[in-house]
């Protein structure tokens, strides 16, 4: 049974090629501190990521 659960993990992991984790350091309005916003985006719209403030 483990064989059979292993071998369809790596069909997802072909897909999951695709996906980029991106992290950015945003300074927060309130406070003035800076923390980090980590999100898992496809990788056409990684620019988009980095683009929206």
């Amino acid at each position: 049974m483990a064989k059979k659960a292993v071998a369809s993990f790596k069909a997802d992991k072909a897909s999951a090629k695709s996906y980029t984790k991106c992290i950015k350091l945003v300074k927060s309005e309130k406070t003035g501190a800076y923390a980090f916003k980590e999100e898992v985006v496809h990788n056409n719209e990684v620019k988009d990521f980095f683009a929206e403030k």
